[in-house]
């Protein structure tokens, strides 16, 4: 199933089938309905069946989960974008934070900051919480998921490399723009054989598979649940592939009108217009 939030005439979520968007009737959000989803998913499977839907293309789509408790980001997760970065292959998984202001929908503009002007991209696989958990092994992670969806992990170089601390130069406003929707974890099968794919006005910027991900998604979840209890909602960026703009030669950063497109193989596409914050 596809689950989104949306607006129409206030923000509500609702199922994607083919081109149309079908109300959940559901008064509550999308956290709300990840916490209740076992009691709740038989009346929205019958629900959905009726095809009585709207137009997509008439409702506006906003971030699926408007405002995660945590947002955990990997970095250093593809053996290319280790190279490109000039970087060793790390022992021990790479993490930061990313702020929950910075979740933006999946069309909405992304502001490049006023006074910066080295703003990237990074297409990744965003994996969405379920189940609440801690010291999740490996093996049971799956368990944990409920979904997936398409991020961008924008980043602002010149503040993430100013000190050895990202999370500042990844957690701009409107700096995590996800979406189009969760396609929740039964339909999307092996999130370990992904294609994903970043254009920039056209242009093929990165291109890869989730295959080649270093630390895979379980093991991920096994890493941050030794000290952190995960929560419905939560949501961890599982990393980025080689191709970045700071890895140009020369480099290129994003500018106010450039559009940028995210791609994830069964999950959709992002896509957003550069703006200049006023």
């Amino acid at each position: 199933m596809k689950l989104a939030t949306y607006e129409d005439g206030g923000l509500k979520t609702g199922m994607v089938v083919g081109d149309t968007i079908i109300d959940t009737g559901f008064d509550g959000t999308m956290i709300e309905l990840i916490e209740r989803w076992d009691e709740l998913r038989p009346q929205l499977e019958a629900r959905a069946a009726t095809g009585d839907g709207t137009p997509l293309s008439s409702v506006k789509l906003c971030a699926p989960v408007q405002k995660p408790a945590k947002i955990w980001a990997i970095g250093l997760n593809y053996a290319d974008h280790i190279a490109e970065s000039n970087m060793g292959t790390p022992e021990r998984q790479v993490w930061f934070t990313k702020a929950q202001t910075s979740v933006n929908g999946p069309f909405d503009p992304i502001l490049i900051a006023k006074g910066t002007a080295t703003a990237d991209y990074e297409v990744e696989l965003v994996a969405v919480i379920g189940k609440r958990g801690k010291h999740i092994p490996a093996d049971r992670a799956h368990e944990h998921i409920f979904g997936y969806c398409v991020g961008n992990d924008v980043t602002e170089r010149m503040w993430q490399h100013a000190t050895p601390q990202w999370s500042l130069g990844k957690s701009f406003d409107t700096h995590a723009p996800i979406g189009p929707w969760i396609t929740t974890a039964d339909e999307v099968g092996d999130p370990h054989a992904l294609d994903l794919r970043c254009k920039v006005n056209g242009e093929k910027r990165q291109n890869s598979n989730t295959k080649n991900l270093v630390f895979n998604i379980w093991q991920q979840i096994e890493h941050l649940s030794v000290g952190i209890t995960l929560e419905p909602g939560d949501l961890i960026f599982t990393g980025t592939p080689g191709g970045i703009g700071a890895a140009m030669d020369p480099r290129v950063f994003l500018k106010p009108g450039d559009v940028v497109r995210c791609e994830v193989e069964k999950l959709g596409v992002i896509e957003a217009t550069m703006a200049v914050e006023i």
